[in-house]
This record gives C-alpha cells, structure tokens and sequence, in this order.
C-alpha cells in the first residue's frame, strides 16, 4: 500500500483552496506567456502599416500577407487549404467591410481584428494548457526522484523526438520533456507520455515500461507484458470540472485493468489530479483501500508527489 506513506485519509486528497488560487495565477501567467508573440506581432503589424494611407494600399505589401489573413479571420490551418484567390477575397472583405469603414483609424482597427483572429488561436492552445503545466511537474519530480537515487537517465525530446543523454544543467529540461529511461538495480525502466496502449485501444496519460527506450517501437507496445504501471494525470484546476476530469481518468483506468486482466495480467494503476474535490477523494481513497487502485497522489501537494515519484522509479 503505497498511498500510504504520503496519505492517511481521504482529506489528504482534497484540493486545498489555497492551491486552487495558486493554480489559477499559473494558468494566468501561462497565458500571458503564451500571448506575448502575438502582442509582438501585433506591434510590428502596427509599425509596418503605418504610413499606409489607404486600405487598399495594403494589399501591395507582400509581406503582411498572412499577417492580413488572420485580421480577416482566416486562422493559419485554414489559410492552408484556401487558393491564393480566396485569401485575396477574405482580404479584401476586410478592406471593404471594415477597414475602410473605418476611416483614418483603419491602422487601429486591422491591428484589432488581428489580434481577435490570434487570441482564439491562443485560446485553442490554452484548452490543454492545465495537462500541459501537469506534465512538467510531475516530470520534475521523477527527475528529481532520480537524481537523489543517484540514477541517471536519458530523456525524450518531444521536438526532435530523439532520445538524449542526461545533461549536465537540467534546468527547463521538462518543457521539451516527453519520455524517461534508467536502470536502477539492474531494472530497465522506461516511461512515456500519451501513448495509445493498442490492448486498451485508448490513450494513457503515462505508461512505464519494463524495457530500455531503444526498445521502445510499436511491436513493444503492442506486448502488455511489458507494461509495469500506467496512470492518468489530470493537471486541471478549476473544481467546476474535477468531478468530469476523475471520471474520465476512472474510466481510463477500468479499462486498462479488464483489458490486461484478459491476459491474466495486473500492472500498477495510479491516479495523480490537481482538482480533486470532497466526493472525487473519498472514492479514490475506497479503490486505494480496495486494491483497485494501487497509488494516487494531489498535484498541488509536493510531499504527496515526491513519495509517488519515489514509489515510481523503484518498480
């Protein structure tokens, strides 16, 4: 029972309000990360059309082109299925529309309209955002786990999707970070974010592997024998959603179990969440204390975190 060197009822698990609070300010901060591009952009946009003195004017200037498009309302996967006719149709509705329309202030208005198309893009990006911050927490703390074992390891790099050596400064290493690899006791251990596990046909948040990464290829995937213990990690914070969050990852998780108890096989199931609420917490603690969960942790609780991560890497 491993939940419980860091749990000892269910009230451990319950989000304390404080966290919820700390949990809106980082999406906060990460929105406004991820929004700075497009004020840049939306500043430049501004300084290169500003000594335009018409609307149509710009249409002359090539270079402004997709910039044009996105203030017309063309988000940049669909300008890629439109012929050249077509963006030059969207831009000119703008023009006649709404920029000439609105006379000497056309410069503030294509700049406005631009930054409309590129904040639903923002939006778009944000949705997954709470998943996103999860993930490099919860990467955080197994590399941490693994340096204070004195383990070292090497590590997946969502960009290239290459395997790379551990570096000798870790810092922001889990902002590209998909994958983990060690051997700890002669155990080689590999684990993976968002793999789609062919026996349960669904995607799991993260599946720890009983091999070494460079065997890591879809015939291995495809063995669930290989499969030591998979988790569901839920990084939302907003309470208004933990109860459908939880019942997705439960979901997830019923699943995983009937599908490898067809091939008389029970690997580790573990359940880490940000938003977990007074309901959420005593049903994980009944299928902790069941059996029918093996390990479950609150993302916003470090202690709890770290004794799951420790727990982890020792499988």
């Amino acid at each position: 029972m491993p939940y419980k060197y860091h749990l000892q009822s269910n009230d451990d698990l319950v989000t304390p309000y404080q966290e919820v609070r700390a949990g809106f300010v980082a999406l906060a901060l990460e929105r406004n990360r991820k929004a700075t591009p497009f004020v840049e952009q939306a500043r430049a946009l501004k300084i290169r059309v500003s000594q335009i003195e018409r609307p149509q004017d710009l249409l002359q200037i090539k270079d402004i082109r997709p910039a044009l498009l996105a203030a017309s309302g063309v988000s940049d996967k669909a300008a890629g299925h439109l012929q050249e006719q077509d963006k030059v149709d969207a831009i000119e509705g703008l023009i006649q529309n709404f920029l000439e329309p609105a006379g000497e202030n056309f410069v503030e208005e294509l700049v406005y309209r631009f930054l409309l198309t590129r904040g639903d893009t923002l939006g778009g990006s944000m949705r997954n955002v709470g998943g996103i911050l999860a993930e490099r927490k919860f990467a955080r703390y197994i590399i941490s786990a693994l340096t204070l074992s004195n383990t070292s390891y090497k590590w997946l790099d969502k960009n290239s999707k290459t395997w790379l050596n551990q570096p000798d400064d870790d810092t922001d290493i889990e902002l590209r970070l998909r994958g983990l690899s060690w051997n700890l006791e002669g155990r080689n251990r590999t684990f993976i974010y968002n793999v789609n596990v062919p026996i349960v046909r669904k995607n799991i948040d993260i599946c720890l592997f009983d091999c070494r990464q460079n065997k890591i290829e879809k015939n291995i995937i495809s063995n669930p024998n290989i499969y030591i213990a998979l988790g569901e990690l839920k990084g939302g914070i907003d309470p208004a959603g933990a109860d459908e969050h939880w019942k997705t990852a439960n979901s997830a998780l019923a699943r995983i179990r009937t599908a490898f108890d067809q091939h008389s096989l029970k690997p580790y199931t573990f359940f880490v969440g940000s938003a977990i609420e007074k309901s959420m917490a005593e049903e994980i603690w009944h299928q902790l204390n069941s059996g029918i969960l093996t390990n479950a942790a609150n993302l916003t609780q470090p202690d709890q975190v770290a004794s799951l991560c420790a727990w982890f890497i020792q499988l």
